[in-house]
This record gives structure tokens, sequence and C-alpha cells, in this order.
């Protein structure tokens, strides 16, 4: 991490990897994902001073942000299955979209509109290591690459009977930066093969376990 951040400050980082350290110490062989790693998140604010009228978490499985932190909105995702690669990441739901119009226009100007109510989105990413031992990342996903979707078009794919996925890279220099996908079945948006290098690395660590 070059400079300080303005909310996941380098106390915060600290207080953060020492509890997915905690955590190992229960259960070793599982990474925190989904609500668990919201709660770190959650008692990491509060460890380096944030007060519990400052550090508000959502409902579980709220369409929103999952956490405000004084004035601001987080949401926070985990990777951590057998697939997660060190040089790119998948978010498996963005958001859903289960309701309203199935067209690209409309897909489109939903997730824009998820994403105008958080302010970041931090993820960790878990990969298994040789040994019982994982190698974790702490990402800030830059907001404004997603919304790169906007004026893009996303196309049927796949031989799905009924409401027909939708996908579409989004380009940039040089290259596709991800791919976006929407799922016909269960209606989820998905961001696949993001490049790990055009997001804020704040941190990226071995995590050995006893067991």
């Amino acid at each position: 991490m070059d400079d300080e951040h303005p909310l996941f400050t380098t106390r915060f980082i600290k207080a953060l990897r020492s509890l997915v350290k905690l955590h190992h110490s229960i259960y070793p062989r599982i990474p925190p994902q989904g609500i668990f790693f919201e709660s770190l998140v959650e008692r990491a604010f509060l460890a380096v001073g944030w007060s519990r009228a400052q550090v508000i978490p959502t409902a579980p499985n709220s369409p929103s942000h999952d956490l405000t932190v004084g004035k601001t909105k987080v949401s926070v995702k985990t990777e951590t299955g057998l697939g997660t690669k060190p040089t790119r990441l998948s978010i498996t739901k963005l958001c859903t979209t289960e309701t309203g119009e199935w067209t690209s226009e409309a897909l489109i100007r939903h997730v824009l509109n998820h994403l105008a109510r958080y302010d970041y989105i931090l993820m960790l990413r878990a990969m298994l290591s040789p040994g019982v031992s994982f190698h974790y990342q702490l990402l800030d996903i830059p907001l404004d690459l997603l919304r790169r979707i906007g004026g893009l078009t996303a196309l049927p794919v796949g031989r799905r009977v009924g409401r027909r996925s939708l996908g579409m890279d989004v380009p940039g220099d040089g290259g596709v930066l991800f791919h976006v996908h929407f799922d016909g079945a269960d209606g989820k948006c998905q961001v696949q093969r993001l490049w790990v290098e055009n997001c804020r690395m704040l941190l990226e660590w071995d995590q050995l376990t006893d067991a």
C-alpha cells in the first residue's frame, strides 16, 4: 500500500489481519466467508476506535451495502473457493436482478443504481497454499472500474431454455478488463476474470495454520 487509505487505514488492516488469524485458531481449514467476514470487518473498525454508534451493519442478505462506517457505505465481499486465482478475481453476486425487465439496458441500469449505494467494495480473497495454509489478498475494488459497464450491451449466451443469460466483455486499454454475466437462472449479476492488478492491494500475506 503506497499511502494511507482514507477508510482502510494501516491500523484497520492490521486489526483485520489479526482477526483473520484468530478465526483460523478456531477454524484452521476454513477461511472467513460471507457474513462471518463481514463480522470481522465490523470488529476491526471497532478495534481501531470507531464507536458502536458509528459502525452499523445492515440486515443479512440486504440488497444494499453491508456496513456503514460513519457516513461511509461499504460492501464486503469474499472469494475463497478452490478456483480462486492470484491474478484474476470473481464476484459471484455483485447484486441480484430477479425483478424487472430482462434486457441489457435495464440490467445495466440496475447494476449502476446498485453501485451508487456504495462508497467502497472491500474484498478478502483466500487461495490454498502448499501445506495447510492460505495466501490472502485484501483488496479495495474501484467502483469506477465496475461502472465502465455503462453504455455497453450484454448479449444472450448459453443454451438455457426460458430466460436466457446475458454476458459482455468490458474493454479497457489493451484488452478486456473483466466479463459481466447476468445469470438467467438465478438473476445474479456476476463479475468474472477481473484483473487483480487493477484493484488497490491493501495487504497480501500467507496465513499458516496449525492443522
